[in-house]
């Protein structure tokens, strides 16, 4: 086989896995909402399935590619995915996929963004820009009015979406980050045990909110997670980042086909100034990426 031919295989696989995992991890928001929408699970019992069955398909993921050895825990990393575990599942009791989708993708990115400064880099005009939209879009998604999402949801999933963000930023440093994963998603177990006990009296449990559950743990994280994984090596930092901006997007469409969700004026224009925005910053910093590479290389 040619070099031309297994660089274009390359791409090729690079651009399946890529797909496979932004529609898996949509996905999530469309069982989770398919779920607790109609009322057939609990939010703390869709949230312990979906921790266990992720470790579940993780764990055998790990073990069929020959580790054996899981990391010890670490619990910044093991606090940060179950917060964003319990608020994700939690705020879709009343937000619907395409909404949550966006508020979750938004604090994650700004999370990220405003630790960026915390450290020292420097943002330039543009990007100064496309961050004050960016915010101003989820300012805008929530302000009070008739058609705002539920106050409480939208706190929720704000939440979640920052712990996902310091998840991430914990994560980087893993060498391992499947194994790290299967690691974090193991030692939550046991706090959805406690999580459950806590919503005993809330707890209501039907065969499709199991399988539903299932489905978002097993499916749409832990498998989603491992095609992410094996997607990155062909991804540049910048194109990783970017190419996420298509999960509010794919929810959105999946909430109106699959859920009859109608997206509003507000959604949209929301969903225009914050993934526009989004997309500005992430631009600026590829290109000063680039320009850095470009005069190490000189």
């Amino acid at each position: 086989m040619s070099s031309t031919t297994s660089g274009q295989s390359t791409v090729v696989r690079t651009v399946i896995l890529t797909a496979a995992a932004m529609i898996a991890f949509a996905a999530n928001s469309l069982l989770c909402r398919m779920a607790l929408g109609q009322e057939l699970i609990d939010a703390a019992s869709f949230t312990s399935i979906r921790i266990t069955s992720g470790a579940v398909t993780l764990g055998l993921i790990v073990l069929l590619r020959g580790n054996w050895k899981i990391p010890t825990a670490n619990w910044a990393s093991v606090a940060a995915l179950f917060c964003y575990m319990v608020c994700f599942s939690f705020a879709y009791l009343s937000l619907s996929a395409g909404t949550g989708a966006l508020l979750l993708f938004g604090a994650v990115q700004l999370t990220m963004f405003v630790t960026a400064l915390r450290h020292g880099e420097r943002f330039s005009f543009l990007s100064w820009a496309g961050l004050c939209a960016a915010f101003s879009g989820l300012v805008y998604l929530v302000a009070p009015g008739v058609t705002a999402p539920d106050p409480l949801g939208a706190a929720l999933m704000a939440v979640a979406g920052i712990a996902w963000g310091a998840y991430s930023l914990i994560g980087r440093s893993a060498t391992q980050p499947l194994a790290a994963t299967l690691s974090n998603f193991l030692f939550s177990v046991p706090l959805t045990v406690a999580l459950s006990a806590v919503f005993i009296a809330n707890a209501e449990v039907s065969a499709a909110g199991v399988l539903l559950a299932s489905a978002s743990g097993a499916l749409a994280s832990g498998l989603g997670y491992a095609i992410w994984y094996a997607a990155l090596p062909g991804l540049t930092a910048g194109r990783a980042a970017t190419v996420q901006l298509s999960v509010p997007v794919i929810a959105a469409i999946g909430g109106i086909v699959l859920l009859s969700e109608q997206p509003g004026l507000r959604l949209i224009i929301a969903s225009g100034l914050t993934i526009g925005g989004i997309w500005i910053v992430l631009a600026q910093r590829s290109r000063r990426v680039a320009v850095k590479s470009g005069r190490a290389g000189e």
